[in-house]
C-alpha cells in the first residue's frame, strides 16, 4: 500500500493525502523530523518513503515532514519546507504514533553546543511521552543517547564510510526474516561505545568489531530504537556521498583525499576509482571533478541491505500496527476522566 505524505500547507508537489483520511482508514502516523542538510532534503523524503512503503504490506501509513527551525537553509531549502513540511510545534500538536528523527551535519564541536540541542532535548522526551515508538538516525541517535544518559559519542580516526557485516542479536522480533551477517551502510566520524550503551541498559540487537553498535533499543513508556547505520539508504547513496567527498578535495575544501567506502565496490569499480584518485592526486583541479565516472559505477552497484532493512522496518511497523488500539483506548479513557 502507498505511504502518503501529507502536507500541512497549500496542496501542490508534496500533497498526497487527502484531509481526514487517517481518521477513516485508521492507518499508522509517523512523523519525519528530518534535519538533513537542503541537498539531501529530497533523497532523504525517498528513502523513508520507500522503505517505508516497501514494508507496509496492507497497512495504510501517513508520513508528515517537519525539520528544527534553527538549521541554516539556503532558499530553495527553505521554499521546499514551506511547501511541504510541517511546522514542528504544529506536527508535534496532533497525535502521532511514531517519529523517525535524522541527523544533520555538525557544526559544533559538542552536540550541545548545538543550535537546536535544547529544542532537541525537549522532542525526545515528548517521544517518550506521546508515541509507541521511535527512530533516531545517526547523529541524532548520539544526541539522544548524551541527553538520555550522558553517553558521549567518541571521534573516529577516519571515516566510518561502507557496507559492514554485523552479527544480530537473532531471538529478537525486530529481527524476524533477519538472517546473519546483516549488511548496513554507515557512514560517519563518530562512535559510540558498545559497552557503555550495554551498561546503561541499552539492548544491542547487532554489532561487529568493525563497525560497533549498528542498531540498538531502549524500552521506557515508549520504545525507542536507535541506528548508528543507515539501513534506508539507496544503492547510490553512498557512492554520491563519495563523490562529494572527492569533489571538496578537488576544491581544496579538505586536506585529504577520501577513503574508499569498506565492503561497498566490486574488484573492477576499485580498480576504476584508484586511477581516478591517482589521477586527482597529481591534476588536483575543480574541473576533474566533471569526470567523476558516477555513471559506469552507479550500473554495476547492488543494494545487498535491502531485504534485511525490509525486514526490521516491517517488524517496527507490526509493533506500532499492534499497540496503537490500546494507545488509542488509552488516550480515550484519559480524556473521559
Amino acid at each position: 500500500m502507498p505511504v502518503d505524505i501529507e502536507a500541512r500547507t497549500t496542496p501542490g508537489p508534496c500533497h498526497h493525502a487527502a484531509a481526514g483520511m487517517r481518521t477513516a482508514r485508521g492507518g499508522i502516523v509517523i512523523g519525519l523530523i528530518n534535519n538533513m542538510p537542503d541537498a539531501a532534503l529530497r533523497s532523504t523524503e525517498a528513502q523513508f518513503r520507500g522503505l517505508l512503503q516497501a514494508a507496509a504490506g496492507g497497512q495504510s501509513i501517513e508520513l508528515r515532514l517537519s525539520s528544527f527551525p534553527e538549521l541554516p537553509r539556503a532558499r530553495d531549502g527553505l521554499e521546499h519546507i514551506a511547501r511541504c513540511y510541517w511546522p514542528l510545534d504544529a506536527l508535534l500538536s496532533e497525535p502521532l504514533d511514531a517519529l523517525i528523527v535524522t541527523g544533520t551535519e555538525p557544526r559544533a564541536a559538542r552536540l550541545t553546543d548545538e543550535p537546536y540541542w535544547q529544542r532537541f532535548v525537549r522532542l525526545l522526551a515528548w517521544a517518550g511521552e506521546h508515541t509507541v515508538s521511535s527512530i533516531w538516525s545517526c547523529l541524532a541517535a548520539h544526541a539522544a543517547v548524551e541527553s538520555l544518559d550522558g553517553i558521549r559519542r567518541q571521534r573516529l580516526g577516519q571515516k566510518r564510510c561502507g557496507v559492514y557485516e554485523h552479527s544480530i542479536l537473532s531471538w529478537h522480533p525486530f529481527l524476524c526474516g533477519v538472517t546473519a551477517p546483516l549488511r548496513t551502510p554507515h557512514s560517519r566520524w563518530n562512535d559510540l561505545p558498545v559497552e557503555a550503551l550495554r551498561a546503561a541498559g541499552y539492548t544491542i540487537l547487532s554489532w561487529s568489531a568493525d563497525s560497533g553498535a549498528d542498531a540498538f533499543i531502549r524500552q521506557e513508556r515508549s520504545l525507542l530504537l536507535f541506528f548508528q547505520g543507515h539501513p534506508e539508504y539507496e544503492h547510490t547513496t553512498l557512492l554520491k556521498e563519495y563523490r562529494r567527498d572527492v569533489g571538496r578535495y578537488l576544491r581544496s575544501e579538505q586536506s585529504h583525499y577520501p577513503t574508499l567506502p569498506h565492503g561497498y565496490f566490486s574488484p573492477a569499480a576499485t580498480a576504476t576509482l584508484q586511477a581516478f584518485k591517482e589521477q586527482a592526486l597529481t591534476r588536483r583541479t575543480t574541473e576533474l571533478a566533471d569526470h567523476f565516472p558516477f555513471d559506469s559505477i552507479a550500473a554495476a552497484l547492488q543494494n545487498t541491505w535491502r531485504p534485511a532493512a525490509v525486514a526490521i522496518y516491517r517488524s517496527w511497523l507490526a509493533f506500532l500496527g499492534a499497540r496503537k488500539p490500546a494507545r488509542a483506548a488509552q488516550a480515550v479513557s484519559t480524556a473521559d476522566l
